[in-house]
């Protein structure tokens, strides 16, 4: 396998979650321990994956991480809408960071397929 920095989805989920980070920077003060750190933690975890997976040694190992990636960007568009709803984003930054997610979601879904196609 390539290296993780290669991959348009990991380029693309390292981007997310800078934006997390820049995005929950304006995040309460009580929240630091609470909805900042879990959501940066989901959107760091896309990538921290993708890049764990490429350092294993086959494709089967890989497959469950990209899934593991999966689950984790499904956690932070569920986190980024909750971050919404409790007022700590404008509409505008959910509407960028949820199509970054979903965008991030295709790209894992695409590479699990192939990966599969090809054992």
């Amino acid at each position: 396998m390539k290296s993780f920095k290669d991959l348009k989805v990991w380029e693309a989920s390292h981007a997310l979650a800078i934006q997390v980070y820049r995005a929950t920077k304006g995040f309460p003060t009580e929240e630091l321990y609470g909805l900042t750190s879990q959501l940066r933690r989901a959107a760091a975890s896309v990538p921290t994956n993708i890049a764990e997976g490429c350092g294993r040694g086959s494709d089967a190992d890989l497959g469950r991480f990209i899934q593991i990636a999966m689950g984790s960007a499904s956690e932070t568009e569920y986190l980024l809408m909750l971050a919404h709803e409790l007022g700590f984003l404008r509409n505008g930054e959910l509407a960028a960071m949820s199509e970054q997610v979903i965008q991030v979601k295709r790209m894992l879904t695409a590479l699990l397929k192939k990966l599969n196609a090809e054992r």
